[in-house]
């Protein structure tokens, strides 16, 4: 979702670089980018250890998490092709999971902002014990959804969600936004969604 669908990472540092701030802490852009798609627990302790954020890490998350939630409601920033892609999906009748490390609170602020239907299962971080980059999350949505890892493809913008997504067994189709993602065999990467159909995936599930 954060970065693959919506773009709400900008969202997120905002809010790390101010609660750092608030503590006396330093924060960076390298020590932002370090934490993207990871479990929201294990950012918090990397805020807590390298932000100087004196507070346990749930509170840590859920101070966060608001700052987001309030921004997200206002102004959703879709990436682009993600609504057109989720569209085609749905309309062809291709079963399709919302794989997130985000909570479920902010993950409905999102989904509500979408047709009815959009997606038949949604896992969120405080669903899974271990998230991103364990392949949990992604072993989760393909149990609800009834499909093997075979069959699946995983639309991922960040190197954490890949590693689960792949380890997951599922092929991956990267979309790099905010960080970087390497070149490995079996790996599609694409510029963008508006590349993306329904037929281009059919197709690589195929060929696989």
């Amino acid at each position: 979702m954060d970065g693959t669908l919506v773009d709400t990472e900008p969202y997120w540092i905002a809010a790390e670089y101010a609660l750092v701030s608030a503590f006396g802490g330093a924060w960076s852009d390298e020590h932002a980018h370090a934490i993207v798609g990871k479990a929201l627990l294990d950012s918090a302790a990397y805020l807590r250890t390298n932000g100087g954020v004196d507070l346990e890490p749930r509170e840590i998350v859920t101070r966060l998490e608001d700052e987001v939630v309030a921004a997200a409601s206002l102004a959703p920033a879709w990436r682009p092709g993600a609504r057109e892609l989720l569209a085609a999906v749905r309309e062809r009748g291709v079963p399709c999971a919302l794989v997130t490390m985000s909570y479920e609170r902010l993950a409905l602020t999102i989904t509500s902002q979408l047709p009815e239907g959009t997606f038949d299962a949604v896992v969120t971080g405080d669903q899974v014990d271990d998230g991103k980059p364990h392949p949990e999350a992604y072993l989760t949505a393909m149990a609800r959804l009834g499909v093997p890892a075979a069959y699946s493809v995983a639309i991922e913008d960040s190197p954490t969600g890949v590693t689960a997504a792949e380890a997951a067994g599922c092929l991956v189709l990267a979309v790099p936004h905010h960080v970087p993602i390497g070149a490995e065999p079996g790996r599609v990467i694409v510029d963008s969604l508006r590349d993306v159909s329904v037929d281009m995936l059919d197709e690589l599930v195929a060929r696989r």
